[in-house]
């Protein structure tokens, strides 16, 4: 039997070697777990891009509308004061509530009896078109005023708020009186009244102190009635006169 050489051994041991190394190297990149998992990180990471915009158009819709409350004036009646609060949301009444109503002996239990029922029903309304409750007429009456304060202070909130209605300022023409000319400027937002003043008024002596007396009143009677039919103040009769003309050349010019 022939032996072989050692040389010849120690060669193909080395080459042996060789081959697999190289062979190793080879298929290393396939099999590598740190290039696998890269490589699969890739489309998670895509998919989590796409769903990013889904999430904030859920969470972009449109908010609930806001709420607030609207307290209207004390409508004095014979047994004592009655006041409304209302809780609007949407333009819509939510809640009503009477914050004064007449207290002691039998108007407590007027009270007890009335209020309950008409806060269901302006809500139920939404106006102050409601029933009074029968053996509590006064409270009824008292509610309903009270109520109106607030549905108007509601309707002139919601017109600034909405920017539909702008205030505007708009001064009449100056009315000539026998003591001197009245001129009447008036601050009208949402079609009604917001403020009236004299912008000229009789001058000098006895004039002074009526005009101190007889505008502010007039003023006052403005706003409320909304309109030039207003009561001369006594003792002013002059200048109450002269006001109502430039108060009504100042509606004719805002359209009212």
């Amino acid at each position: 039997m022939r032996k072989s050489h050692p040389l010849r051994r120690v060669v193909l041991a080395t080459a042996a070697t060789v081959s697999g190394v190289v062979l190793l190297l080879s298929l290393k990149p396939a099999s590598d777990p740190a290039a696998a998992s890269a490589a699969g990180a890739a489309p998670q990471q895509t998919a989590a891009g796409q769903e990013a915009p889904q999430g904030g158009s859920a969470a972009g819709g449109q908010a609930a509308a806001g709420s607030g409350t609207v307290t209207g004036d004390a409508a004095q009646t014979q047994y004592g004061a009655v006041q409304v609060r209302l809780t609007v949301s949407g333009g819509k009444i939510t809640k009503a509530e009477a914050v004064q109503a007449p207290k002691g002996g039998l108007s407590d239990q007027k009270t007890q009896l009335a209020v309950p029922k008409l806060n269901q029903e302006a809500v139920a309304a939404g106006t102050a078109d409601i029933d009074a409750v029968s053996g509590a007429t006064y409270t009824s009456d008292g509610y309903k005023k009270s109520l109106q304060s607030a549905l108007d202070r509601m309707k002139t909130s919601g017109s600034a708020s909405s920017g539909a209605a702008q205030a505007r300022t708009v001064t009449g023409k100056a009315a000539q009186t026998q003591y001197g000319p009245v001129q009447v400027r008036i601050t009208v937002s949402g079609g009604k009244i917001t403020k009236a003043e004299a912008v000229q008024a009789p001058k000098g002596g006895l004039s002074d102190q009526k005009t101190q007396l007889a505008v502010p009143k007039l003023n006052q009677e403005a706003v409320a009635a909304g309109t030039a039919d207003i009561d001369a103040v006594s003792g002013a009769t002059y200048t109450s006169t002269g006001y109502k003309e430039s108060l009504q050349s100042a509606l004719d010019q805002a359209g009212g």
